[in-house]
């Protein structure tokens, strides 16, 4: 797994343009409280951590690839940046953070539940979870199997897996979150982007 991402971070720009960043890192600061210590996990090449430290906030960055953690060095001087461990750990250690960050990740990580369990464990009790995962809503289904269905689901592809709003809830329940809250990210009620969750460490 890190071995493909390694590839992937080599053939991008230096600093790529996150999907959606306005948006997103709209979402994110809202997020944020007075001296919230913050993990973006899947920090790519890092323009959330630098948003979220000039907003104020203790941030760690967290990704599987070496190869984006060099760009996020470029992208966030100074900035605590770690690589994720080689079993899928997170490396802090129990109760450590305010705030997880973890958007348009979730898709390309094998096991939903390990992740999931990951991100509770380093939250404090009262901590939350913000995340984001792409929308495949019925229209979008339904073109997606008419238009394009085979690179869409390419096995060689970066996307692992697809959520709805109900399979993101159960694995989300099933992971000792509390207050699960769902919303949308842009786009008109059929064509929407991203499924965004809320959720708490109790």
């Amino acid at each position: 797994m890190r071995d493909f991402y390694e590839a992937v971070w080599a053939d991008l720009p230096a600093d790529p343009q996150p999907w959606a960043w306005a948006r997103r890192r709209e979402l994110l600061l809202q997020e944020i409280g007075p001296g919230d210590r913050v993990l973006d996990l899947g920090c790519g090449a890092g323009r959330f951590v630098a948003a979220a430290r000039e907003a104020g906030a203790d941030v760690v960055g967290v990704d599987i690839a070496e190869a984006a953690l060099e760009r996020a060095r470029q992208v966030a001087p100074g900035a605590d940046l770690r690589l994720l461990g080689a079993d899928g750990s997170v490396p802090l250690g129990h109760g450590e953070v305010d705030l997880v960050w973890c958007s348009e990740v979730l898709e390309h990580v094998p096991d939903t539940v390990g992740l999931l369990t990951e991100i509770r464990r380093v939250l404090r009790s009262g901590g939350r979870l913000l995340l984001t995962v792409p929308d495949h809503g019925r229209l979008r289904r339904t073109l997606i199997a008419l238009a394009r269905y085979e690179s869409h689901y390419d096995p060689l592809g970066q996307h692992l897996r697809f959520y709805s709003r109900r399979s993101l809830t159960v694995a989300l329940d099933a992971t000792g979150f509390t207050d699960v809250r769902l919303a949308a990210l842009g786009g008109l009620p059929l064509l929407r982007e991203a499924i965004v969750a809320r959720a708490v460490r109790e």
